[in-house]
Parts: C-alpha cells; sequence; structure tokens
C-alpha cells in the first residue's frame, strides 16, 4: 500500500471532482489532495512544492521553471506513445500542446479554461461583437475589466492578440508596440468606466458580484468559470477587431513530480479522470470543466451548463498560449502591477510598456519555436 499526495486549488471546481474521485484509486493505493489558493503557486516555488507533493495540478505557465528545476516527470517515462496520442487527439483546443515541451509532455489537460465574456441577459441582452460596441456599454456603466492580480497583464495581451499581435514572439520584444499601446488604452478608457471596487476582483468575485449584485452587466474578458453559469448569466465569445479572437488560456493540468514513483493503480487512476466517459459524466458532475473536447461538444453536458460549453468552445479553441520561461509566474505578477498603474493613471503608458519590455527581456531562455503549439 502506497499513500500519494496531491495538491490542487481551492475552488470547488479544482477540489471536488478530484477528492470525490480519490476513493476510487484501486490496488490497496491511497490519495490524499491538500489545496491552496488559486494564486498559491505564486508564493511557493514549483521546486519547493514538488518536493512535498507527488501530483501538482498547475498552469502551463509553470512549466519554465518546473523544466529548469527538473520538478516534474516527463509522462513519455510513464505511459506508452499509443496512449499520448490518444490524449493529443482527444483535447480540445491547445489545451493539452500547452503542456508539452522539449518534445515531452509534462502534464494532462485535466481542466480546460480561457478568457471569455460574461453578462447578466437583463441588462446586456446583447452581447457586443467588436472593442467598439463594448466601449459603447461601458458608457453606460455597464462594463467591467478583470485586473487584479495577473489578469491586468493577461488583459492587456489578449486584447494586443485581438488587434493582431502575438506576445512574446516578436523579435527581440514582448510586444509590437503600436499594437501595446492601442491596446493599453482602450484597457484605460473601459477602466475609467468601470463600477467602484471591480478592479479590485478577482475572476470568481467578478462573477459573483456580477450574480449577485447587479452592478455589472457586462465582462469582456474574464475566466470562465462553469460553476457561475445559470440562466441569468451567459457566457459567451469576447469582443474582436476584424473578427480576431484574443483570449489568453488558462485551465490546469495535472503533473507527476520527479520525487513521486507512480504505483499502476495511480497512473491508472490518471487515464481515467481523462477518460472520455469520466469527462463527460464525473467531472462535470462534480463542480468540474473539462478538458476534453467530447464533453464541451456533448449536448447533454452544455444543457446542464446553461450552453456555458457551446458559447465558449471557439474562444478555447483560439486561445493564445503564454510563454513557458524560466522566472514568468513572477514576471506575470509584476507586469500587471505596471499594467494596473497605467491604467489608473499613476504612470504613463509609454514608461509603462518600455518596462514591461526590460523585465520580459531578463526571463530565461526561450523556448525554440517546436517547443511551442
Amino acid at each position: 500500500m502506497t499513500d500519494f499526495l496531491g495538491l490542487t486549488w481551492d475552488h470547488p471546481r479544482g477540489r471536488n471532482a478530484l477528492a470525490a474521485a480519490a476513493p476510487r484509486l484501486g490496488g490497496g493505493d491511497r490519495l490524499h489532495w491538500h489545496v491552496q489558493p488559486l494564486e498559491g503557486f505564486e508564493s511557493a516555488p514549483i521546486d519547493e512544492l514538488a518536493r512535498s507533493y507527488d501530483l501538482l495540478v498547475l498552469d502551463h505557465p509553470h512549466l519554465g521553471d518546473a523544466l529548469a528545476t527538473a520538478s516534474l516527470r516527463p509522462l513519455d517515462e510513464l505511459v506508452d506513445a499509443e496512449q499520448i496520442r490518444a490524449w493529443e487527439q482527444a483535447a480540445i483546443g491547445p489545451t493539452l500542446a500547452s503542456y508539452r515541451m522539449a518534445g515531452q509532455l509534462w502534464a494532462l489537460p485535466l481542466d480546460a479554461a480561457t478568457q471569455v465574456s460574461a453578462r447578466r441577459r437583463d441588462l446586456v441582452p446583447d452581447a457586443p461583437t467588436t472593442w467598439g460596441e463594448a466601449e459603447q456599454l461601458a458608457e453606460r456603466g455597464l462594463l467591467a475589466l478583470s485586473l487584479a492580480g495577473p489578469h491586468a497583464f493577461l488583459s492587456l495581451c489578449s486584447v494586443a492578440v485581438s488587434f493582431g499581435d502575438n506576445p512574446g514572439s516578436t523579435p527581440g520584444g514582448l510586444f509590437h508596440r503600436p499594437t501595446a499601446q492601442r491596446a493599453l488604452a482602450l484597457l484605460t478608457h473601459l477602466a475609467a468606466r468601470a463600477p467602484e471596487g471591480t478592479e479590485l476582483l478577482n475572476p470568481i468575485g467578478l462573477l459573483g458580484r456580477m450574480r449577485d449584485h447587479g452592478d455589472i452587466g457586462y465582462l469582456p474578458l474574464v475566466y470562465g468559470y462553469v460553476t457561475y453559469s445559470a440562466p441569468e448569466l451567459a457566457f459567451g465569445t469576447v469582443p474582436t477587431e476584424n473578427g480576431r479572437i484574443g483570449s489568453t488560456l488558462g485551465g490546469t493540468g495535472i503533473a507527476v513530480t520527479r520525487r513521486s514513483e507512480p504505483s499502476p493503480a495511480l497512473l491508472d487512476h490518471l487515464r481515467w479522470l481523462l477518460r472520455e466517459q469520466t469527462q463527460r459524466t464525473f467531472i462535470p458532475a462534480h463542480d468540474g470543466q473539462p478538458g476534453i473536447r467530447a464533453a464541451w461538444t456533448d449536448l447533454d453536458v452544455d444543457t446542464a451548463a446553461h450552453g456555458f460549453y457551446s458559447g465558449t468552445r471557439a474562444v478555447l479553441e483560439a486561445a493564445w498560449v503564454r510563454p513557458r520561461l524560466p522566472g514568468y509566474i513572477p514576471f506575470q505578477s509584476a507586469a500587471s502591477a505596471i499594467v494596473r498603474a497605467a491604467i489608473s493613471g499613476g504612470r504613463s503608458g509609454a514608461s509603462a510598456l518600455d518596462e514591461l519590455e526590460e523585465r520580459f527581456a531578463q526571463l530565461g531562455t526561450h523556448p525554440s519555436r517546436e517547443d511551442l503549439p
């Protein structure tokens, strides 16, 4: 009998399905799940966590530090190539590809998410389709932005993508400067008209306030949480520029740490979690947000979620994958503080963009292009 220890994030979407599934582990082994706040990986280096846990639920930008510290075991060492090919074919959008680096797979796409839009049907009967239409809603005081934590920088990146940029791929820099200037100006304009206090809320806080207080009618870019989908709250595509979707991939993967010696039963358990039937039934029934396309296209799953999956699937399929570089996670936090300062008028946009470029240039070695999805 072996006891295994896993770490996930402290929200029903992050913990309930894993905790409910743990007793199914066979072979006499046991699996125990601990939880940490959503932002926990920013305060505890991943190599420290990997020394304490056998399984880690993480986001794809953590891979830069994870590989630099040899914290994870590549799944290619643990399962056969046929199984990995099956997972590649089953995963939705770039979810699985975002966990592939250096020619190997480092995590399984347990949970798929990206920035989408959310609106109260009573306040905003028709969702904006362009950023120009979103600005009109802002003038009425109905629009809020997701700016707390890392989200100010992620929102800037997504708007830049919708304007035609591909952050991190510009030779010698993070952004195409004119595009970033336009994106920052748009966010500044929208934020100045948002309901008071919304700039302090993370996605969970924003969605809760939208649902419960009725002073937010529309969120143009917020990470989708199926647990908030309801008849009065609709999730859908994001505003576009010339039809181009700009959204930053989120979600989580489940990784095996270097300290772990997974038993056959534990590996079977991971396979079971990613099995199509599990993803279409067990995961949604326990507040999860599946990572397999078959669940996102299942009519019964979508109906139970009030159209969440059909409304946002196209955004997920087109999502931008963040850089996976050593030091990226603390960079993302610092970058968001810089963006918030510019949006609030605390510093000039030009100096903010200059500092973003300087900090990005200091990150670790960029992966080769073939490692990017």
